[in-house]
């Protein structure tokens, strides 16, 4: 893919190996061809069905029980060990090179911070890989040591959703979880070698539709990346059984999001269509937040006046 070339590039504030990497930030310009497009459109039925999950969607909803959080902390530990392992013994690699960028990306360490918090200094020895993650970490290790260039498909399959999502995720396991507002235990969510992240994406998406790929080579990331969201739903199915033997915790569940506002950065709660939906449903809740939704908009604010003053109208006539 050329690099598109502006007069003044902007920086988006990324480090790789200690110099500032310079992009633009304008609106990329991307082929069907690309890997990054083809991607996205290959793993579409699999996005959909991981973002389905039941402990997906409670999540999104706020509805998050802290100890399996604290569980699914775990998880992502083993998960990132492996692929940062493996990345690390292929980062000469002619297809992990350009997209090798430890500083800004490599998430170990983060999750490292988040479980002392949870489990205590003494974490690694009350963490185990379980049955729903051993699959996802033995697939990271074989195609790390036989076939590297999938590690790509792992690598844009969790990075990027990272960046995508994890800002809003951090709110509402926060706002749930009743977390510090300094950070603790959200370590994960915060990539601070990246000053803009859709800057960084834009970067990373730009170096991987640069790496010279057949078609062959191409399908079989898209196969892979299919593999990943698969992996990550065994990881999901697990936490939900889990979660069905542990009590139920007093906590605010408040509203969560849902994935189209987690992709936009928006609030589900500021939506009036779903309120409306929410409303139908019965959930007096909803119904008094759709109405005080309706009162924001000139228009219905306008229809409200009228109704009012045919009200005060209609009661000095029959007062009369």
């Amino acid at each position: 893919m050329e690099a598109k070339k502006t007069s003044e590039p902007k920086s988006n504030g990324v480090t790789n190996g200690g110099a500032r990497i310079v992009v633009d930030d304008d609106d990329e310009v991307l082929s069907p061809t690309d890997l990054s497009e083809i991607l996205a459109e290959g793993t579409k039925e699999s996005h959909e069905k991981a973002e389905n999950c039941q402990f997906v969607k409670d999540f999104l909803r706020g509805r998050i029980k802290k100890e399996l959080f604290k569980r699914g902390t775990a998880a992502l530990y083993f998960v990132y060990s492996a692929m940062e392992e493996e990345i690390e013994k292929n980062r000469d690699h002619p297809h992990i090179a350009p997209v090798y960028f430890p500083t800004e990306l490599h998430r170990r360490e983060a999750l490292a911070r988040d479980l002392e918090y949870f489990y205590g200094e003494d974490w690694e020895n009350q963490i185990s890989l379980t049955a729903g993650t051993k699959p996802y970490v033995d697939r990271i290790h074989e195609v790390g040591q036989t076939d590297p260039v999938l590690l790509v498909a792992h690598s844009y399959t969790r990075y990027m959703g990272d960046l995508s999502g994890g800002q809003i995720l951090k709110k509402v396991a926060q706002r749930a979880l009743k977390l510090p507002s300094t950070g603790e235990g959200l370590n994960f969510y915060q990539f601070e070698g990246i000053y803009s992240h859709k800057g960084f994406k834009q970067l990373y998406r730009s170096r991987m539709n640069e790496l010279e790929l057949d078609n062959e080579t191409k399908e079989r990331i898209v196969v892979e990346s299919n593999l990943a969201f698969g992996f990550n739903m065994m990881v999901f199915s697990e936490l939900e059984e889990i979660g069905k033997t542990i009590k139920d915790e007093v906590q605010d569940a408040g509203f969560g999001h849902s994935h189209a506002e987690i992709m936009e950065g928006g609030d589900i709660n500021k939506c009036p269509y779903y309120a409306a939906k929410m409303a139908a449903s019965g959930n007096p809740t909803y119904v008094c937040q759709l109405a005080m939704m309706l009162l924001r908009h000139p228009p219905c604010q306008v229809a409200l006046a009228i109704w009012v003053a045919f009200l005060a109208g209609f009661t000095a006539w029959y007062l009369v």
